[in-house]
């Protein structure tokens, strides 16, 4: 075997074994890869690159991301990529996206949308190109093929054979440029044999383009004298008849239809899709983005957290989409990363990436815990039945030479000695890796120290452990905040109306809404986007005031919002002050209230300890870790009530399932707006595992003064509040109907 190391123009370094007669998969949508390895780097000049890249497979720099790792995809299959944040999914897509690993071919189609997609719009737009335009371009390249039409049509409507060969040879150059760089990253991606044979290819090709550079440098008299005049202006318009018939009307109505579907799946109104892609915020912006990558033709599609920017209704949408290519021949392998649990339920498989390898199991997530932690039960238990059983032997072994010393006897003494040979070569694990009993002409196919396994106990990956402070006494019952027939209507200055300051005319946003939340209730807000969620939140925190109605809060209520616009301000602040940490920011607001102690308890439960929270500025932290710092911001007043509009957003699996569990056993009351449906089932409803429902949590004596605990889903739709009786699944079935009226036929 051999081994190869590159490096992509980041900082990823990759190699992996490939046998001298290895042959490219004709399967372009599976990966067959061995001993795969990855390492992030940062910047460096390249001829230190390169010195780096010769010894990486020995002594690679930077954080390694796998090690010796088997990369296997099967064809249309489904796999959701599960990590902790930082164990490297992003570098891993990253390598595979740009084939930087070696036995993926070149001509292997991927499509991948990441989440600086929405930063790098402008490479593929124009300033005036529509949101349907940019999708149909992005995703067929429709903006080269009309490039080289514009050339070779600005050089033959002149007449003139020389701008016509010149308008030629543009094409050409700018062909045989991508071609090189593609030949390039083969002979850095390739060793042995297959390695000098693209280097020898390399080599050929850049002779003929430097011979090709040379025709370009020619004068117009030597053109017009050469032989090429008739011969290139024939080439030249052979070559426009091809590349109008890759976008003639009729092929390119069918791929704008398509495109118009996808967008209108993913919540995109006729009117928007004419806008142009720079009006679009950074969300509307990832979902055109999105829309280009479902509608190009791939082997591989790669979707990193394609939900962060969509709600309930293209979430489901978009799972549908994705389930919909089960019985399609020509499905594409797909590999996804969410966090929304309910979400990668769509997915065949799992891809595992822990402790610098990659695992594989064939099932959903909840199987995937459930046989863990079956392994982990039968191992402990083999385990101690192993070791009361060596420790008899171990007796027997002693008793054994005290008494063949005592008495001269050789029996018990080779007797001991051979005993004592099965304990230090062959005890360990009875059971091979398909189940049976070991084997050992079966199971022990290479040289070792031991012949058997010891029995090792993986150790309970549980995630973050998250501690809420419990909200004080009230000292005197009532409802924490309590609607009485409320409606709101925002003022026409607010929607950036021409007519600003004049008198409202608009129907009320919200209508005779009526709503009571007592110490300890549950009370979850669904509905589609622009139906008023925000804005009731913006009603119960009086960051609004009703226009009519009666909203009242218990006069002792302490209460702490999260707000979806939580990050980003966050974000904003640490620019404006580049020094502040957490722990600052915390000291500064609660104005002596608390010591460094107890605002350091506080973080670190929340997933900021020690030097995380006192060192690292905020404009440093993470999406996920500036959630964790918002909410010590609310927690620190150990509040009644925690209103959060869309926490999860920014959270990984791990913390999102720290806080469900956390919110789960609160005294507190909550109410929450989250289009992840799997959070609020286990906040709101209370469900333990697969819609379990933990009945004995409602009749805690801290649930209210009622001593039961409130548990209600509520939708707005038209501007009213409508309790659902079926909670998040009838609303859930309510968007899947819908939704599917609008998946491309």
């Amino acid at each position: 075997m051999t081994s190869m190391t590159a490096e992509s123009v980041a900082t990823i370094l990759v190699s992996c074994k490939q046998t001298r007669f290895h042959i490219e998969s004709p399967n372009y949508k599976e990966l067959d890869i061995e001993g795969l390895n990855i390492t992030v780097t940062s910047s460096q000049t390249e001829a230190k690159a390169r010195v780096r890249a010769k010894a990486a497979s020995k002594y690679p720099e930077g954080t390694e991301i796998l090690s010796n790792a088997k990369l296997r995809l099967k064809a249309g299959q489904r796999y959701a990529l599960i990590g902790r944040n930082g164990s490297g999914k992003s570098s891993l897509l990253k390598a595979i996206a740009e084939r930087l690993i070696p036995g993926i071919p070149e001509q292997t189609r991927i499509a991948i949308l990441q989440q600086t997609d929405a930063d790098d719009i402008g490479e593929g737009a124009t300033t005036t190109s529509s949101v349907l335009e940019y999708v149909v371009g992005r995703a067929t390249s429709k903006d080269v093929l009309e490039r080289e039409i514009s050339l070779l049509s600005d050089g033959l409507s002149t007449g003139d054979e020389v701008k016509a060969i010149r308008a030629l040879r543009q094409v050409h150059h700018e062909r045989m440029q991508k071609h090189l760089f593609v030949l390039d990253k083969m002979a850095r991606l390739r060793s042995g044999a297959r390695g000098m044979a693209a280097r020898k290819e390399l080599i050929a090709f850049e002779k003929e383009v430097t011979e090709f550079s040379v025709l370009q440098q020619q004068k117009d008299e030597e053109i017009r004298s050469s032989q090429a005049g008739a011969e290139g202006l024939q080439e030249a318009m052979d070559m426009l008849s091809d590349l109008q018939l890759q976008l003639e009307p009729a092929k390119m109505s069918g791929v704008e239809s398509r495109a118009r579907q996808l967008l209108t799946g993913l919540g995109f109104s006729e009117s928007q899709t004419a806008k142009s892609i720079f009006e679009l915020s950074g969300g509307w912006k990832m979902r055109a983005a999105l829309a280009a990558v479902l509608l190009q033709e791939t082997d591989i599609l790669i979707l990193d957290e394609p939900t962060n920017f969509l709600d309930l209704f293209g979430i489901i949408w978009l799972q549908k989409y994705l389930r919909s290519f089960e019985d399609d021949p020509e499905a594409p392998t797909l590999i996804l990363v969410s966090h929304d649990r309910d979400f990668i339920s769509l997915c065949t498989d799992l891809l595992i990436l822990k402790d610098k390898d990659l695992t594989y199991f064939h099932g959903d997530l909840s199987m995937y815990e459930a046989s863990k932690s079956e392994r982990r039960q039968y191992l402990s238990k083999m385990k101690d039945a192993k070791d009361k059983q060596k420790a008899h032997i171990q007796s027997t072994i002693a008793g054994n030479i005290k008494e063949g010393k005592k008495k001269g006897d050789d029996n018990r003494l080779r007797q001991a000695k051979s005993r004592q040979k099965k304990l230090d070569d062959r005890w360990g694990l009875e059971v091979g890796a398909k189940g049976g009993r070991f084997k050992l002409n079966r199971d022990f196919g290479q040289y070792a120290f031991k012949m058997r396994a010891d029995i090792e106990v993986p150790l309970d990956d549980r995630p973050l452990h998250i501690v809420l402070p419990q909200p004080p006494d009230l000292r005197f019952p009532g409802p924490l905040i309590s609607l009485e027939d409320v409606s709101f209507t925002y003022p026409i200055q607010k929607r950036g109306s021409p007519q600003a300051g004049r008198a409202s005319t608009e129907s009320a946003t919200l209508k005779n809404m009526t709503l009571s939340i007592g110490s300890g209730d549950r009370i979850g807000v669904l509905g589609l986007n622009g139906s008023g969620k925000s804005t009731l939140i913006k009603l119960l925190v009086n960051e609004e005031k009703p226009s009519q109605g009666n909203l009242t809060t218990h006069p002792r209520l302490k209460l702490g919002y999260y707000s979806q616009a939580a990050v980003e301000h966050l974000q904003r602040l640490g620019v404006a002050e580049p020094e502040l940490t957490a722990l600052s920011l915390l000291t500064r607001e609660v104005e002596g209230q608390l010591d460094e102690g107890d605002l350091r308890g506080i973080l670190g439960e929340l997933g900021l300890p020690g030097r995380l929270a006192s060192d690292v500025a905020i404009r440093k932290l993470s999406g996920g870790q500036l959630v964790r710092c918002e909410l010590a911001r609310l927690l620190w007043r150990c509040p009644h009530i925690l209103v959060l509009d869309e926490v999860t957003t920014h959270l990984d699996y791990e913390t999102t399932t720290a806080l469900r569990e956390a919110l789960r056993e609160w005294k507190g009351a909550v109410v929450l707006v989250s289009h992840d449906r799997w959070f609020m089932r286990g906040v709101v409803e209370g469900a333990v595992d697969d819609g379990e429902d933990d009945v004995g949590d409602d009749s805690d004596d801290d649930a209210g003064e009622s001593g039961m605990r409130r548990r209600d889903v509520y939708r707005i739709k038209d501007g009213k509040l409508i309790k659902l009786d079926g909670g998040v699944q009838q609303f859930e079935n309510i968007v899947e109907k819908k939704a599917g009226r609008l998946l491309p036929g």
